[in-house]
């Protein structure tokens, strides 16, 4: 298990152009991704779980992968949210 904390850069939070395009990308990769937020774990493959969490901009997350290529997952997640891709 690989994780890092990232802050979101998104002007309007993780809304549904970079929730969908994050789940999309993360969806190719075999292990378990998941967002730590507020206390609690949501699904990163998962559009809709993104968009439920109300993750704001300057918000800090925890990215976690657990499996199969999860390095790859996690540079991929943080390249994906640190340079703002998606929005």
């Amino acid at each position: 298990m690989v994780s890092k904390n990232l802050t979101i850069p998104y002007i309007l939070g993780f809304h549904l152009r970079p929730a969908s395009y994050f789940s999309g990308v993360m969806e190719k990769y075999p292990c378990d991704v998941k967002i730590n937020f507020n206390g609690n774990c949501f699904n990163a493959k998962s559009t809709l779980q993104i968009m439920a969490a109300c993750i704001k901009c300057g918000s800090t997350i925890e990215l976690v992968c657990d499996g199969e290529q999860e390095n790859e997952a996690l540079s991929e997640g943080t390249k994906i949210i640190e340079e703002a891709l998606g929005d």
